[in-house]
């Protein structure tokens, strides 16, 4: 545990990279790294409110096997889980490493972005309140805020819902829908989200959830003004970008470790 710690507090002790993803030295290093903020990704979608049952998934691509990717077990509510309780997934829906199953729409639906999808690292989708609500519409977010902006151009709307995605093909009917944006609306269902890095692809999921909301809100208050074209694109290139997904996460990360530490064994 201490030393988990100590790996975690190494990370930021470099002021060079403090606003960048983190190198590593070896791909154990890096592994441990990716589950320990999968782990505390799953604990900060708990805490507000994200998870619906056994519903909802986020996976992050092995660092070496690269059509492997860590995933929550099935049926371990998000609230509960550690590094140490992350299932490592191969391309055919087995579980290579850890003891409890995956859930079908899991491997269904991440397995075909990440195949589709060389540049994703994580992947993050659940039944989150006002996402599936938005979703139920059929639309795709308009340039309402500055934070709604990061998905402006860069966001894509799944509108077949069919029933539950068991299968490969529905998966890969996503990963085509989602096309090279960093998210996907998936009509009557629910967000999808993907970035470069689990901290990413987590934080597109949390401020995308409250887009969602905020133009629920608005549109029930009255008519929104919508941002221009070019406001719209030039707070995109400010708050859309890749290095800025992450470190959005960071306080988000400081702040559940240091409430949750276990998340860490």
């Amino acid at each position: 545990m201490q030393g988990q710690k100590d790996s975690v507090q190494q990370s930021h002790s470099k002021p060079k990279r403090l606003f960048q993803p983190p190198t590593f030295e070896s791909v154990a290093e890096e592994r441990q790294h990716i589950k320990q903020r999968l782990a505390a990704a799953f604990r900060l979608f708990s805490k507000f409110g994200f998870d619906e049952g056994v519903a909802g998934h986020i996976t992050a691509r092995d660092p070496e096997r690269k059509d492997h990717f860590w995933v929550n077990p099935f049926g371990m509510h998000f609230g509960q889980i550690r590094s140490s309780d992350l299932i490592l997934v191969n391309h055919e829906g087995k579980v290579v490493e850890g003891e409890r199953p995956v859930n079908r729409a899991a491997f269904a639906i991440h397995s075909q972005i990440h195949a589709a999808r060389p540049d994703v690292i994580a992947a993050a989708h659940t039944h989150s309140i006002y996402g599936k609500t938005w979703s139920a519409l059929g639309r795709t977010l308009d340039p309402l805020t500055q934070d709604a902006c990061a998905f402006y151009e860069d966001h894509s709307l799944f509108d077949d819902y069919t029933g539950l995605v068991l299968d490969t093909e529905e998966g890969k009917r996503i990963a085509d829908a989602l096309g090279q944006r960093k998210a996907a609306i998936l009509m009557n269902h629910g967000l999808l989200t993907v970035g470069k890095t689990v901290d990413e692809a987590a934080w597109w999921f949390i401020t995308m959830e409250r887009s969602c909301q905020a133009q629920l809100m608005a549109e029930a208050a009255g008519t929104p003004r919508l941002i221009s074209d070019e406001g719209a694109k030039k707070a995109a290139s400010e708050v859309g970008t890749s290095p800025a997904g992450w470190f959005q996460f960071q306080p988000l990360w400081d702040r559940i470790v240091k409430e949750q530490p276990d998340l860490l064994d």
